[in-house]
């Protein structure tokens, strides 16, 4: 939800305050409480951890422990999926800030994918390291495209086809397996 990046917020109502110094900033103050709902649901960890180590044993240490985490966890937890679900809800998306931010490098976040095609290829690895970053460095200082500058390189182009390259460069490979991860999350609906 940074202001500077914006590409998923919590619902923000009108009216509504944001930071005490910045009245520009729409602090995400539900999931910042989410964050500290999970930290106390952590707490309960360790005196959990130790009751399993003398758990053939036990005695009223574990069941004093348990009486106040088991309730209290729960309580919170139950709590703080339901505000999630609440958050969830309302959440506001920006796509296309998504795909500027995503863009804003020209290419360069798909170094990894050519770096890996270019080691399947046969080059070695600091070599396909050292063309990689050699043409990614061109982006950063000069404001180029990686995958022009990686078009235009002969050592790249003896390992890998314009064709492998294009490939590397589509999005829908990162999203490929979008409708069945959300099927298994959500069910046929």
């Amino acid at each position: 939800q940074r202001t500077e990046v914006l590409e998923g917020a919590e619902f923000f109502s009108a009216g509504q305050k944001g930071s005490s110094a910045m009245p520009h900033k729409k602090n995400p103050i539900l999931t910042e409480n989410l964050t500290g709902l999970a930290r106390t649901i952590r707490m309960a960890v360790v005196p959990a951890m130790e009751n399993v180590a003398l758990w053939h044993e036990r005695d009223i240490s574990h069941s004093s422990v348990e009486r106040a985490i088991g309730p209290d966890t729960t309580i919170t937890l139950d709590f703080a999926l339901h505000r999630l679900t609440g958050v969830i809800d309302k959440m506001l998306i920006y796509p296309d800030n998504m795909l500027d931010n995503m863009n804003k490098f020209s290419g360069l976040v798909m170094s990894q994918r050519v770096l890996l095609a270019l080691t399947q290829a046969g080059v070695s690895r600091e070599d396909s390291y050292k063309l990689v970053q050699r043409n990614a460095m061109k982006v950063w200082e000069d404001g180029s495209d990686f995958k022009t500058e990686l078009l235009g390189d002969a050592e790249v182009l003896a390992a890998l086809s314009v064709e492998e390259i294009e490939e590397k460069f589509d999005l829908g490979y990162h999203t490929k397996h979008v409708d069945t991860i959300f099927a298994r999350v959500f069910g046929d609906q």
